[in-house]
C-alpha cells in the first residue's frame, strides 16, 4: 500500500493530540508527517514537507482553513484537503468547494468518520497514481502516436536538428531502420486545391503515392513537411537516381489521373548518411522552385536544371539555435561539441561559402554578446573580425581553434554576467525587503512586481543564494528588528508588532517565541 504524508492543522491542541491518536495512519496507509497551529505555520511547513493530504480547522487564529486552501491551491495544487468545522454554514462549505476541498466534516469528527474519508481519499489518489503509472496505457498512446514521431523524426532530419550522434539512438526509439546504403529527399506540390485543406490533398496524394510506388531497393517513407508533402529514400543498394526519378515521375501521373491535380515533384542529390537529408531537402525546395520557369507537372532533379557545384552549406536557424543554446546554458563540452560540427559543415565547402558561413557564425556570436550586455570589443578586441581574416587560417583546424577559443570566452563572460546579475537581483530583493518590512501586505508577488519577475523563478532563485525561502528570510528580517527594539527602546510590544508588520500583536508574540524561544516580555528583560 502507498503511504501519503499527512499534515494536520488546528489552534486546539487537545483536537490536534486527540485526532493524531485516535486515527490508526499506518494501517490507512498515511504518515502523520507534521502539525500546525494555524495556517501560516501550515503555509511554511508545507514548503519543505510537500504533504499529499492536509487535514485543517477552519476557524484559526492569524490564517484560517479557508485562505490556507486558496494558498494552497497555488503553490501545492496537488494536495488534497480536508477541512474540519464547527460551524454547520452554508457559506462555508460553499467556499469550500470553490478550493476543491475533498470533505466537508462537521466537528466533532470521531475517528471512524475520519477514517472511513481517509480510506476513500486513498482508494482516490491510489487510483489517479495508478493511471498515471499505466506503463500498458502510456505504451498503446505511445503506438498509436508513433506514425506522428516517426513523421517528427523526418521532419527533423530534413532540417538538420538531429546531431549526427543521435540519429540512430532516435530511429530505434521510433521503431525506424536505417539501412539504406544511399539517401534522398524529395518536395511535393499539389497544386492549387481550391476550399479543400492542405492537408487533406497531401494526405490523397501520399494514400495514391504509397499504394503506387515500387522500386526494387528503396524504402519511401511520406510525412507532411511545413507547406509541402516530402518523401524520404533510403536505397539498399547502388541504385542510380535516375531509376528513382523515372519512378516519381509514373507514380505522379498515376496521381494526377486518380485525383485530377496538376503535381510537381522537386528532388534533391543522394547523400552517403541520413543526416545529410538536411542538404537533399534544400536541393529538393530549390528544384521545385523551378516550376515556375519550367511549369508545373513534372519531375525536377536538381542537377538537371543546376550546374553540379560544392555542397551547399549554410549556418542556419538549427546551427544558432545550438551554438545560442550551449553558450548561454550549456558546458565547456558542449560548446566544444557544437564548435566542433560547425567546423565539420565547412570542411568540403569552397572559399566563399566558408567567407559567409565564418561571418554568419560571428554576426551570431555578437548577437549572443549584445543579448547579454557584452560589447563585441570584449569579446574579440578593438579590431573586431575582418572577412579577410577567414585567409589567416592555413586549416579548418586553425579556424576551429580560434572560433572554440571565442565561443569559450564568450560562454566564460555569459557565466560571470548572469552570476553577477543573479547576485545584484537577490541583492535589490533583500534591500526591498529591509525597506518594506514593515508593511504587513508585504509578499513574494510584491517584490517580484518591483522586480519584474515571475515568482516561481525569483522563489528558487532566492533560496539557491540566501538558503532560506522569502517568507524565512522576511521573518528573520522583522524578527531581528523586533529584538533590537525590545532591548533599546521602551515601546509598547503591540507598537513594535506593527513597526516589524504585524497587525495582530498576539500573532507577533507568538512569531518572536516561536523564533527565539520566549516571549517579547521575557526577551526584553534580559532572561535572553
Amino acid at each position: 500500500m502507498e503511504e501519503y504524508r499527512v499534515l494536520l492543522v488546528d489552534d486546539e491542541e487537545e483536537i490536534r493530540m486527540g485526532i493524531s491518536r485516535k486515527i490508526d495512519w499506518e494501517h490507512l496507509g498515511y504518515r502523520l508527517a507534521g502539525e500546525a497551529q494555524n495556517g501560516v505555520e501550515a503555509l511554511e511547513l508545507c514548503e519543505h514537507l510537500k504533504p499529499d493530504v492536509v487535514i485543517t480547522d477552519i476557524k484559526m487564529p492569524f490564517m484560517d482553513g479557508l485562505e490556507l486552501g486558496r494558498r494552497l491551491r497555488q503553490s501545492l495544487p496537488a494536495a488534497k484537503l480536508l477541512i474540519l468545522s464547527g460551524f454547520d454554514d452554508f457559506e462555508y462549505a460553499r467556499q469550500a468547494v470553490s478550493i476543491n476541498v475533498f470533505e466537508y466534516l462537521l466537528k466533532p469528527v470521531n475517528a471512524e468518520e475520519l477514517s472511513n474519508v481517509l480510506v476513500r481519499l486513498h482508494e482516490e489518489m491510489d487510483s489517479r497514481h495508478a493511471e498515471l503509472r499505466n506503463a500498458e496505457r502510456l505504451r498503446r498512446e505511445y503506438e498509436e502516436n508513433l506514425p506522428v514521431l516517426r513523421g517528427m523524426f523526418y521532419s527533423r532530419l530534413l532540417d538538420g536538428s538531429l546531431r549526427p550522434e543521435r540519429v540512430y539512438d532516435r530511429a530505434a526509439r521510433y521503431e525506424l531502420t536505417l539501412s539504406g546504403c544511399r539517401w534522398a529527399a524529395a518536395m511535393i506540390d499539389g497544386g492549387q486545391s481550391g476550399d479543400v485543406p492542405d492537408e487533406l490533398i497531401f494526405l490523397t496524394i501520399q494514400n495514391v503515392f504509397s499504394r503506387n510506388f515500387e522500386l526494387a531497393g528503396c524504402v519511401m517513407h511520406m510525412f507532411l513537411y511545413k507547406d509541402n508533402l516530402a518523401a524520404v529514400f533510403s536505397f539498399e543498394q547502388e541504385t542510380s537516381i535516375y531509376a528513382l526519378l523515372n519512378e516519381l515521375e509514373r507514380v505522379r501521373r498515376i496521381t494526377e489521373s486518380e485525383t485530377g491535380l496538376r503535381l510537381t515533384v522537386g528532388v534533391g542529390e543522394q547523400y552517403e548518411k541520413p543526416w545529410e537529408l538536411s542538404a537533399s531537402a534544400k536541393c529538393a525546395r530549390d528544384a521545385l522552385e523551378y516550376r515556375v520557369l519550367l511549369g508545373s507537372g513534372r519531375t525536377i532533379y536538381i542537377r538537371d536544371v543546376e550546374p553540379r557545384k560544392s555542397r551547399y552549406i549554410s549556418f542556419d536557424e538549427n546551427d544558432e539555435q545550438d551554438l545560442t543554446s550551449a553558450l548561454k546554458v550549456g558546458t565547456e563540452e558542449q560548446v566544444r561539441q557544437v564548435v566542433s560540427s560547425l567546423i565539420e559543415k565547412v570542411r568540403s565547402a569552397s572559399l566563399n561559402q566558408c567567407q559567409l558561413f565564418f561571418m554568419d557564425w560571428m554576426n551570431c556570436l555578437v548577437k549572443i554578446a549584445r543579448d547579454g550586455q557584452i560589447p563585441s570589443e570584449e569579446l574579440f578586441g578593438e579590431e573586431g573580425v575582418k572577412l579577410n581574416q577567414l585567409s589567416s587560417f592555413g586549416s579548418p583546424g586553425q579556424m576551429g581553434n580560434w572560433c572554440c577559443e571565442h565561443c569559450l570566452h564568450l560562454w566564460k563572460l555569459l557565466g560571470r554576467r548572469r552570476s553577477d546579475s543573479t547576485g545584484n537581483l537577490v541583492d535589490q530583493a533583500k534591500e526591498f525587503i529591509q525597506q518594506n518590512y514593515s508593511d504587513s501586505e508585504l509578499s513574494v508577488d510584491t517584490l517580484c512586481s518591483h522586480l519584474h519577475l515571475s515568482s516561481a523563478y525569483f522563489s528558487t532563485l532566492f533560496k539557491k543564494n540566501t538558503g532560506m525561502s522569502f517568507t524565512a528570510y522576511v521573518t528573520k528580517v522583522r524578527m531581528e528588528t523586533a529584538a533590537q527594539l525590545l532591548r533599546n527602546t521602551e515601546e509598547k510590544t503591540y507598537l513594535i508588532a506593527q513597526q516589524t508588520g504585524y497587525v495582530d500583536a498576539n500573532y507577533f508574540s507568538y512569531v518572536f517565541k516561536r523564533y527565539f524561544g520566549m516571549s517579547p516580555s521575557k526577551y526584553r528583560s534580559g532572561d535572553r
